[in-house]
């Protein structure tokens, strides 16, 4: 059977270091895959050229939050209730799968369920008994009973759970942007596609917060006139920034700029262009969150297109649902232009009677009873470490005050970009793969950029000859010291090495002759014209870092 270029991408990403399969001497496991020593740094370069677009240019700010997330933050954010895929077995095969992976394309889940046409994959047998399964991978946290928890299924949680202390350090101004870069974990049904579909995956999100009344961006000007690659209603447009605002094609200002710079990061990362597009989700495929979504999709010449980024509208969805949860107030402020005088009532607590009552637990009580809006004076229920519980009405009163308000509470919309690193990365290596007969050999090259290749440029002596294989290592020493990621090679013919370096995406080779002895000069050669000049050695780190570096 031919090899398509799915086939010769990860055999070749297996043999020169970039991808393994996980655990390959015990059987392996289907959803779990391990980046070698070039997929590693392939990986990093990545990431790092999305903290460059999210915390450079557009001027986030950057948090670290634990992988493992407990059951209150997840029953909260709807995830326990809503984060599921209809499945169904097969007994006969001892398998399951995920229904819409094993149905037509022409025909949607919920018709193919209505007319019983799920038939297994394996052994054709018709498949009932339809069921959501929920996708978080469980835990306990501590011994015995425990707390439960999931292993995260996105970060997104860990930034909306602290959403009060970064507004208080970006000192209460909208909107601002926070970004999380990290692992995600998602018990797939039947996990397909190799590395496109993991159940353990590297994931760069962003939240950025905004005012409800203002989805304008400060930014929106500096790319209005950009074009965006759009795909809506079956069929393929391009539209500037501005004008898909203006029709209405996207729905705010907000949403379509940060569309622009999730294309702009990814075509500079090195995804074909003519391989790209924005696909708009239909309402009944939006996520229990967004009120709108657009993903980027790739195309794949085995899988075709593959959502590889979601930037979805959350509206206060998440924040909202925090707040009802936690109790803990997570409200931003719209200020006045004059402050206003108002009659209000406030629930005084009485702590001679909390502290009996609630011991040492009297303190939070209060703090929770008088952040509170009176409603219900004769009931009222508070979540005290994350169980619900009654106040008695003789533990507090309700007292009428006159307030200065200088503002009004509110709860900020949010907007996400959601990057999948992995399908990103796979992308980068199909998309800029190419093979072809060279002196009746196959001959691979990776075409990725200077700033994503894993090694920036490879070092060689032209000869084993002593003199030049010290001069060769004095610069490779000198370009690694310069942080310059370099490859020394003095086996086989230069041919040979040149050949080595192509496959694996090294855009420069450097070669020491016994010219260098003469002038301090060598052979610099670039990897996709194959053109070759004559550098001085003592400028080298300058030329590099002017082409590999971001």
């Amino acid at each position: 059977m031919p090899q398509d270029i799915y086939d010769k991408v990860m055999m070749l990403a297996k043999r020169r270091g970039f991808i393994y399969p996980s655990f390959e001497i015990y059987g392996g496991v289907a959803g779990f895959y391990d980046y070698g020593p070039l997929g590693s740094q392939l990986k990093n370069n990545v990431e790092n050229l999305w903290r460059r677009f999210y915390l450079l240019k557009d001027n986030c700010i950057e948090i670290n939050t634990p992988t493992i997330t407990i059951y209150d933050v997840l029953e909260a954010s709807g995830h326990v209730e809503e984060f599921t895929d209809l499945t169904v077995d097969c007994k006969k095969c001892k398998r399951s799968y995920k229904v819409e992976d094993i149905i037509d394309e022409d025909i949607s889940v919920e018709q193919a369920v209505k007319k019983d046409e799920i038939k297994c994959p394996t052994c054709g047998k018709k498949l009932s008994d339809a069921h959501p399964v929920n996708l978080m991978f469980s835990t306990t946290i501590g011994i015995g009973e425990g707390r439960k928890a999931f292993l995260r299924p996105e970060t997104a949680q860990g930034i909306f759970t602290n959403f009060h202390l970064l507004y208080r350090h970006n000192r209460e101004k909208l909107p601002f942007g926070v970004i999380q870069v990290g692992k995600g974990y998602r018990n797939e049904i039947s996990p397909r596609q190799g590395t496109l579909r993991q159940r353990e995956f590297a994931m760069a999100e962003a939240e950025i917060f905004f005012d409800p009344n203002d989805k304008t961006h400060p930014n929106f000007n500096s790319i209005k006139e950009k074009e965006l690659y759009l795909f809506d209603n079956d069929k393929e447009f391009k539209l500037t920034v501005q004008k898909a605002v203006d029709k209405k094609v996207i729905n705010n200002q907000a949403l379509a700029y940060y569309m622009y710079l999730t294309q702009d990061f990814l075509l500079t990362a090195g995804v074909d262009p003519k391989k790209f597009r924005f696909r708009k989700h239909a309402s009944d495929e939006l996520a229990h969150y967004a009120t709108e979504c657009w993903d980027v999709e790739l195309f794949s010449e085995r899988f075709g297109w593959i959502e590889c980024v979601g930037i979805a509208d959350r509206s206060a969805y998440d924040l909202s649902s925090h707040i009802d949860s936690s109790s803990t107030d997570m409200y931003a402020q719209r200020k006045f232009d004059e402050p206003k005088i108002i009659n209000t009532k406030k629930i005084a607590a009485k702590m001679h009677v909390l502290g009996p009552l609630f011991k040492d637990k009297a303190g939070k009580v209060k703090d929770l009873l008088e952040k509170m809006d009176v409603k219900d004076a004769t009931k009222i229920s508070i979540t005290l470490d994350g169980k619900t519980v009654d106040v008695p009405n003789k533990c507090y009163e309700i007292v009428e005050t006159k307030e200065k308000l200088t503002g009004e509470k509110f709860v900020p919309h949010v907007i996400e970009p959601s990057c999948g690193i992995d399908r990103v990365l796979y992308f980068l290596l199909e998309h800029n793969y190419s093979d072809a007969k060279k002196k009746g050999e196959e001959y691979r090259i990776l075409k990725l950029t200077s700033q994503m290749a894993p090694i920036k440029a490879g070092v060689f002596p032209l000869i084993n000859d002593k003199k030049l294989v010290d001069i060769a290592k004095k610069i490779d020493n000198n370009l690694r010291n310069a942080g310059i990621a370099t490859y020394y090679d003095d086996g086989g013919t230069i041919g040979r090495r040149y050949a080595r370096m192509d496959e694996i995406g090294t855009p420069f080779c450097i070669t020491v002759d016994h010219d260098t002895l003469k002038d301090n000069t060598v052979t610099v050669r670039e990897r996709d014209t194959t053109k070759q000049e004559r550098k001085d050695q003592d400028l080298l780190v300058e030329f590099l870092k002017d082409k590999t570096f971001f």
